[in-house]
């Protein structure tokens, strides 16, 4: 069984190609059955965010990942030549880890792109597609990501798309310091760029899509309004920030051409885009989008610390795949040796419990380390040992007894 992916990031794909493969998580769950339906998939995992949509196979080798998305998307995989990559194996296996630790994100160790990676699987898991390899695979990248955050600081700037829209934002302004701010959309993008948009000094308000005072949780200090109220509120507010799932734009031209004043700095941080692109071209209005966060320097050296990080946590998965490509050879095993044992000669004859456990036990390591001899070591035999030890005593292995 193969680990294979194809996809699009934002290094390869300009937001026109990305927005044709981004999906709602209701999308995301549909292609996710449709996809592992298909035969010698064994697992399908789509994730999808505003900088990247890739999916993840497990089964049969030599399957195309990049035609199979495309396919279930109902887009042409002809023009996605060259925006679109795939790898298998160890490769696959590096980037899953490496986009978990957000060392593939625009904005160099972003925060976010964990939680991400978990609601990808988490999705694949209620859809049914998350087979034991994909299940493991994302779990180790979940846990990579989580450890290198806790670990290492990977960057001093900021460390998501809203904080460094609010960091444009506030380049461009000079000082967001009383400025009018209105956030279309009260995800998690939403709700942290309305957070940050406060703490640098906004009046800030967030439009809601069902408005229920005080059922519906928003930043602490900002207000809420109706989505339906966004134009109005739009023509009263120096800023404005949109990031929603909509598949549709929630601004357009046609729907600002009559308002008798326009936010002056707009950022769109959503894939598909919320701000039609023509709007960035009205007289006085200046449009940044996800493409425009790109952090400014020299490209970006991974620390040691990261690289042992996410070395140690693809071992671990290799070992856990290892053990499982073997589950059925022990179990041929098993029934080889039991078959092998209780056909000696040696115990056909008359002799006690406690005799025929000993010499059954002796053959049957005999047997195995025979048949192992050139792989085994008295290290591994020794580690062995312990475990035995510690299963049969019920206590846990402690540092290097592991």
């Amino acid at each position: 069984m193969a680990v294979m992916l194809s996809g699009l990031e934002h290094s390869l794909a300009p937001i026109a190609l990305r927005e044709a493969l981004s999906f709602t998580n209701a999308r995301t769950a549909d292609l996710d059955r449709a996809i592992a339906a298909l035969p010698g998939v064994e697992g399908c995992v789509i994730l999808s965010t505003c900088n990247r949509t890739e999916l993840y196979l497990s089964g049969r080798e030599g399957l195309d990942p990049g035609r199979i998305l495309c396919a279930a998307a109902g887009v042409d995989h002809r023009d996605f030549a060259g925006a679109m990559f795939t790898c298998s194996g160890e490769t696959a296996v590096r980037h899953l880890t490496e986009v978990a630790a957000g060392l593939r994100s625009r904005v160099w160790g972003e925060d976010q792109i964990v939680s991400q990676v978990k609601r990808a699987i988490a999705l694949a898991r209620e859809s049914g597609t998350a087979d034991s390899v994909l299940e493991t695979l994302f779990r180790t990248a979940v846990s990579a990501g989580k450890e290198v955050r806790s670990r290492v600081r990977l960057t001093a700037l900021p460390t998501s798309a809203a904080a460094r829209a609010v960091e444009l934002l506030q380049q461009t302004a000079g000082s967001l310091e009383g400025k009018r701010a209105l956030v279309i959309g009260n995800g998690e993008m939403g709700r942290l760029a309305a957070a940050l948009l406060r703490e640098a000094g906004c009046a800030v308000t967030v439009t809601l899509r069902s408005y229920h005072h005080g059922e519906t949780v928003v930043p602490a200090g900002c207000s809420a309004a109706p989505y339906e109220d966004r134009f109005a509120l739009m023509e009263e507010s120096d800023l404005l920030l949109s990031a929603t799932t909509s598949p549709h734009y929630t601004v357009s031209v046609d729907s600002v051409a009559s308002l008798r004043r326009l936010p002056a700095l707009m950022a769109d941080l959503a894939i598909p885009r919320d701000i039609q692109p023509q709007v960035g071209e009205l007289p006085g209005v200046t449009l940044f989008n996800v493409d425009d966060l790109e952090e400014a320097g020299p490209s970006h050296l991974v620390p040691p610390q990261v690289e042992e990080i996410l070395e140690r946590h693809q071992d671990q998965f290799y070992r856990w795949l290892n053990y499982k490509g073997c589950m059925p050879v022990l179990e041929e095993l098993k029934a080889a040796i039991v078959e092998r044992v209780f056909t000696s000669r040696e115990l056909s004859g008359d002799l006690e419990p406690e005799e025929l456990v000993e010499l059954a036990v002796s053959r049957s390591v005999e047997l195995l380390a025979g048949g192992l001899a050139d792989s085994i070591s008295p290290e591994s035999l020794t580690r062995c040992g312990r475990k035995i030890r510690a299963h049969t005593t019920g206590r846990p292995l402690l540092g290097r007894e592991a």
